[in-house]
């Protein structure tokens, strides 16, 4: 969101918020993640990533964005620490780590997963649940709020 004295200019801290509060990196990692795991061989855990991060992009349409920008830092930071434990097949050589298609998407969702858990613990600790609620009411997108 812009500075409300100055609507064309925007702070770095501005795009900060706005990657965090956005639901489209959560599902962009998901979309990668399913990516890299589905094949050649089935991975279950790394796949449980997806729904997690699928949710956290639901709770930011709802409405709930300090919390959806919450799950996202937190379930991608993990993602992020787990991926980078894991050895690629064939070897850890940096070639075969990040200069093939795999390793390049699998670049792509790390450095991803870092950018959605700065950005989104940044909004959960800075988040006003308040004003938060009551865009939910002003709003009442599914006629929730009955006032």
């Amino acid at each position: 969101m812009a500075p409300k004295d100055d609507p064309d200019k925007f702070t770095f801290i501005d795009t900060v918020r706005a990657w965090g509060t956005s639901p489209i990196p959560p599902m962009t990692l998901s979309s990668l993640i399913l990516s890299l795991h589905l094949r050649p061989t089935f991975h279950p855990l790394p796949a449980l990533f997806s729904p997690l991060l699928a949710f956290s992009s639901y709770l930011t349409l709802a409405g709930f964005k300090t919390d959806g920008a919450g799950m996202t830092a937190a379930w991608s930071g993990i993602y992020v620490l787990l991926a980078s434990r894991r050895s690629p097949p064939g070897g850890g050589t940096f070639q075969s780590k990040f200069l093939t298609l795999r390793g390049g998407v699998r670049g792509l969702a790390m450095g991803l997963g870092i950018l959605n858990t700065i950005c989104g613990a940044y909004v959960y600790a800075t988040g006003d649940r308040k004003a938060e609620e009551e865009e939910r009411r002003e709003v009442n997108r599914w006629g929730v709020y009955k006032d």
